[in-house]
């Protein structure tokens, strides 16, 4: 089958993002070709999900597929902020067992999802590249893109015209960074990621409800953090995210010192600053897979666009913005972004609304998810660097009255306050959630405690007495417990939420044949 000249809707890239959008917009009957530059199956990094992505493949009918593939199950992680303190556990099937997510072989999975889009009807041509995408009009204000120019892996080239482009290509952005020219990167996160894979590593809590859940451990000398993933091939994906001023300073330093500086040196050198994960690699080796070299490196992927959407164009997942691998937010993202992409323009053809308004409901989508994760990562991250800064909420207080104030644009969707969510604001939030929303617990200790206590969301218990260590360790749970509600990042897995969020007036109707925008009637 060859290229077709013209489409309804182009879509760059064959990654989750772009697939999904695929296969909704095929289910949507709307005619849709894919272009991908590489050939599936192919490597890439970032292999835990959360546990949202069951219920985003449930809406196009690939969740049985996808469980029944083999991937290893995740029932929740562990978190390891500090050195002197025990791991917390963020648990995915405590109220419904079977709500677990995945961690996968990326490359297994993403396939899953192309070949799936191709078998609803989207027209799918892997090895073929866009090049160049054209543009109409002289404005660049009002120009806006109607064709692209490909050539694929035999060196056949053309054009293929269309009503809209979906950009997923992934780190490449081609909109944003040779079009739009509209990436950010983020200062705060400028950190560099180094991994590989290991066989014949322990297990972690084995003999328990959590037995294999991957772990996510600081490293003691507050310089980052290390991820480490068990997979269902046998394997354990592990790796170190480091500031990047810090990993270059501590390779200047081992170069002085006549060390070895190679990046598999520097990668075993540094994992011994997460005794957990050096317990749980024990006698474990570092192998080479097939795919990828025995240690990666990557860098500068911490970035943000101005807008994701504009006139016939979308942009969805790391072709427009990407925060971090802590939380495992990336396929979240990019899946979310492909469906309301996807939304905002059937809302277009079906006239539920203008052009105009359905980009800014996209663009408002987007930041409104990428802000809710990346407050949650640099309050991390501030857990991690151990700094210590006053806090928005006084033990006294027995509500979060003030904290929901600056929650709120996060949670409505930080555009609809007409201003920028950044400033003071920004540091404020960070703060307070780097002080209470990490409070490592177990969930039978906080099942116990919502058990006495009730929803800590609603009102804090006042009767704990401040003077016993233990009561108070009890509240500082419940506290944590509350904003992570409220902050959303332990009910995101129900797309209830995702449905319900009211953005620009605008609102999400999630049925099959019908996708679309309803307007919201206050």
């Amino acid at each position: 089958m060859s290229v077709p000249t013209s489409t309804t809707v182009l879509v760059i890239g064959g990654g989750p993002g772009g697939s999904y959008a695929a296969t909704v917009l095929a289910r949507e009957n709307i005619d849709v070709v894919v272009l991908e530059a590489d050939k599936f199956p192919r490597y890439h990094i970032g292999e835990s999900q959360l546990a949202s992505m069951r219920h985003f493949l449930r809406f196009i009918d690939l969740e049985q597929e996808f469980d029944g593939f083999g991937f290893q199950r995740k029932a929740g992680a562990g978190f390891k902020l500090n050195k002197h303190k025990r791991e917390g556990y963020t648990d995915f099937i405590s109220h419904d067992p079977l709500n677990y997510s995945w961690n996968v072989i990326r490359s297994q999975a993403d396939e899953l999802m192309l070949r799936h889009a191709a078998r609803v009807g989207a027209k799918v041509f892997e090895e073929t590249k866009v090049t160049d995408v054209e543009f109409a009009g002289t404005d660049s204000d009002a120009a806006y893109p109607k064709a692209a120019a490909w050539k694929n892996k035999q060196g056949e080239m053309g054009t293929i015209s269309f009503d809209y482009v979906i950009d997923a290509s992934g780190r490449t952005g081609i909109l944003s960074t040779k079009y739009l020219r509209n990436r950010i990167y983020n200062d705060d996160l400028k950190n560099v990621a180094i991994w590989g894979y290991w066989h014949g590593a322990e297990k972690y809590l084995p003999g328990t409800p959590r037995e294999n859940s991957p772990l996510f451990e600081a490293l003691a000398d507050e310089t980052g953090w290390t991820w480490y993933i068990p997979l269902h091939d046998g394997t354990v994906s592990v790796g170190i995210v480091m500031n990047q001023e810090k990993s270059s300073a501590k390779k200047a330093a081992a170069k002085a010192a006549g060390e070895d500086v190679s990046l598999a040196a520097f990668y075993r050198r540094e994992l011994k600053h997460t005794p957990n994960i050096v317990a749980l690699l024990g006698d474990a080796t570092l192998i080479k897979k097939e795919d990828s070299p025995v240690v990666s490196s990557a860098s500068d992927y911490s970035y943000q666009a101005t807008h994701y959407a504009g006139p016939h164009y979308r942009v969805v997942g790391d072709a427009g913005a990407f925060i971090d691998p802590y939380f495992s937010s990336g396929v979240h993202l990019a899946i979310a972004g492909g469906l309301t992409a996807v939304a905002s323009i059937c809302a277009v053809l079906n006239k539920e609304c203008t052009e105009l308004e359905a980009g800014e409901w996209h663009t408002a989508r987007t930041e409104a998810a990428y802000t809710r994760f990346l407050l949650v990562v640099l309050s991390a991250y501030q857990q991690i660097r151990a700094q210590s800064a006053p806090v928005l909420s006084e033990d006294h207080e027995d509500n979060f009255d003030r904290a929901f104030d600056f929650f709120r644009p996060i949670i409505q969707g930080n555009t609809d306050t007409g201003k920028k969510f950044a400033g003071e604001d920004l540091n404020k939030t960070i703060l307070f959630l780097a002080e209470h929303a990490f409070e490592p617990s177990l969930p039978e200790e906080r099942a116990a405690l919502v058990s006495q206590h009730g929803d800590p969301t609603q009102k804090l218990p006042g009767s704990l007495p401040e003077d016993d260590e233990e009561e108070k360790r009890s509240k500082a749970i419940l506290k944590g417990m509350a904003i992570r509600k409220l902050m959303r990042t332990e009910d995101i897995v129900h797309l209830d939420n995702f449905v319900s969020d009211n953005l620009r007036g605008l609102r999400l109707r999630l049925k099959r044949g019908e996708l679309g925008l309803d307007r919201v009637i206050e």
